[in-house]
């Protein structure tokens, strides 16, 4: 989706303009892919805009950011009120936050200068992730020639830019293809994830999802369905999964935060039970959408609240 601009950018600290929001061409993050960011959405409440999960996003950054042996130079506490900040200058009632940690121009090479590192978070207007057909009536999914990285290919639990590649390769053969998304495969054939989502299966009633060691990001979105869901009773299996078991599922979603939750309809060109939002989709994502919206009064402090 096309970025909308706002007014300003928190860079290193400062505020800045949108349009002055720079970084050299020479900086090493461009060439060799040495960042790591997150995703987070802001959303409309009764008691005006209001985070969902900003510290855990925020501490999933600082985790990141250590795995490639980053210091953001900046504070768990000093990150949240800078994000709710720039909320309250760019006047957003709803919209993404993308914070990034990367290294700053000065020098070249493949062992990066890690004295060099700059935190910035931009915030924008987003809408629907996959299109609002795909949220009707389910997306499209492939499984990928392209594998998922590897616990000792590259580190699945931080969320780091040059990792995407991965994920971009898959994702731009899928649409290529005709579908909405892929899902990728681990070496040993099971099932991690789609291409900037994770996965969820329905069989008689039960949830399944892929466990971290399948190479997945354990998303936030996947721990607050995962809570959501045994909230309500339901019981949710963390467990391997194959490509033909999601062929006979009864229902299957994605979650995510860009996306939130979408239904299947489809993998590999064969229909699902539901060939869409089936019931236990509907329950949840209607559950997700009380909780982000403030109108759950029981997962309240998963809000931060912008004034």
């Amino acid at each position: 989706m096309r970025l909308t601009p706002t007014n300003t950018i928190w860079m290193n600290g400062e505020f800045v303009p949108w349009e002055e929001a720079r970084v050299h061409v020479l900086t090493p993050s461009l060439h060799y892919g040495w960042g790591v960011y997150e995703g987070i959405r802001a959303y409309a409440t009764a008691d005006g805009p209001a985070v969902f999960r900003l510290r855990e996003h925020l501490k999933r950054l600082l985790d990141s950011a250590h795995v490639y042996l980053m210091d953001p130079g900046h504070t768990l506490d000093r990150l949240t009120e800078a994000s709710l900040e720039l909320l309250r200058r760019t006047g957003l009632e709803s919209g993404y936050l993308r914070p990034i940690v990367y290294l700053d121009y000065g020098t070249m090479g493949i062992t990066p200068d890690l004295d060099s590192v700059r935190t910035s978070i931009a915030a924008w207007a987003w809408g629907s992730y996959l299109g609002e057909k795909a949220e009707q009536e389910g997306c499209r999914l492939t499984v990928s020639s392209w594998q998922r990285n590897g616990a000792n290919t590259l580190p699945p639990l931080a969320k780091s830019t040059g990792a995407c590649v991965n994920s971009s390769l898959a994702k731009v053969a899928a649409l290529r293809a005709g579908y909405d998304d892929a899902l990728m495969l681990t070496p040993s054939g099971h099932v991690a994830e789609a291409s900037a989502a994770n996965l969820f299966v329905v069989r008689d009633g039960v949830l399944h999802t892929p466990p971290v060691s399948d190479y997945i990001l354990p998303g936030i979105t996947r721990d607050t369905i995962i809570t959501i869901a045994r909230d309500q009773g339901l019981t949710v299996e963390e467990r391997s999964l194959t490509r033909s078991e999601i062929y006979v599922a009864d229902e299957a979603f994605l979650t995510g935060t860009a996306l939130e939750l979408v239904p299947v309809a489809s993998v590999d060109d064969r229909p699902l039970a539901s060939a869409g939002c089936g019931p236990v989709t509907k329950q949840l994502r209607e559950a997700f959408q009380d909780v982000v919206h403030g109108r759950d009064e029981r997962y309240r402090g998963w809000l931060s609240y912008v004034r």
